[in-house]
């Protein structure tokens, strides 16, 4: 019984490695007991409510579920229990759903007790590391750890292996207009598009450069450069630059974006002609925006 609490207190890693783990452990219930490693039936795991992220893409689920399908789950999931016969994801939620779509009966689990507040901290930190997380969803986790953990910014750097300033500037951008925080989570504009913006103390001047950002196609460079113009004096438009776009034709190129999920520009020039733009990242999002639209 000793050799196999040593074995447990070495992390998950140790765990899998070692064959003095016991892999069918049960209590009397019929349940598996923390500390184990099991097979267990997917409609028996529940979603973690603390999740941070906000989309998982298609594509790449596709992908996962394809590898799944031929070489199974390499790492297992993690979960606690939270009821008979009852389980709630702490990591693992994208092998998950991957899992579903190759259709997976079972899946491989690692058992470990948590309550809500260490749930909610092991996913933020799980999912904070992940390379896919965009800008804006990791400083919503590094916000929550600072409200709901009651953490200071220099306490969520160490937690996250970040440094402070890391730690600041992403939240920062929480601070940022909607419309700009709906351009970087869509990928209209970048971090350091982002960043740039921040420095401007006027928020209509922000949409206004951020406006700039996505008709030219501004680099992050030309940003900043624009970002430190704009506080140092009046916005200069030059005589050859296109015009303003109405507010009706921005707010259909918004409501088009969004119905669409993916990014629209639209152009016109002073003539009145103009053009729109529906950008797409793989052959299954051109699939899915061409499906949407044959069905207007």
């Amino acid at each position: 019984m000793t050799s196999k609490k040593k074995a447990l207190g070495r992390g998950l890693d140790a765990i899998l490695q070692s064959p003095e783990t016991d892999i069918t452990s049960r209590d009397i219930s019929g349940n598996y007991v923390a500390g184990a490693i099991a097979d267990i039936d997917v409609r028996k795991i529940d979603a973690n409510p603390f999740q941070p992220r906000t989309r998982f893409e298609e594509e790449s689920l596709q992908e996962l579920a394809g590898s799944i399908g031929r070489q199974g789950i390499v790492q297992p999931l993690t979960v606690r229990k939270i009821g008979y016969d009852r389980y709630q994801i702490i990591a693992g939620e994208r092998r998950l759903k991957a899992a579903l779509i190759a259709g997976m009966k079972e899946v491989p689990c690692y058992i470990r007790v948590a309550d809500d507040e260490q749930m909610l901290e092991l996913a933020l930190i799980e999912n904070i590391h992940r390379k896919d997380l965009n800008p804006l969803e990791i400083a919503i986790s590094y916000q929550r750890l600072v409200d709901e953990l009651k953490l200071t910014q220099e306490d969520v750097s160490k937690k996250v292996g970040k440094d402070r300033a890391t730690v600041a500037n992403y939240i920062r951008l929480l601070k940022l207009p909607p419309e700009v925080q709906y351009s970087l989570r869509h990928e209209q504009i970048s971090m350091g598009h982002a960043r740039a913006l921040i420095g401007i103390a006027d928020p209509a001047m922000q949409l206004k450069i951020l406006l700039k950002i996505v008709e030219k196609g501004l680099s992050v460079r030309e940003t900043e450069k624009l970002a430190r113009e704009t506080e140092a004096g009046p916005l200069s438009f030059k005589k050859n630059e296109s015009p303003a776009l109405p507010e009706q034709i921005l707010s259909a190129g918004a409501r088009l974006d969004q119905k669409l999920d993916a990014r629209v520009a639209i152009r016109q020039n002073t003539k009145g002609h103009g053009s729109i733009v529906i950008s797409f990242g793989s052959n299954s999002e051109l699939e899915r925006i061409l499906k949407m639209l044959n069905q207007e």
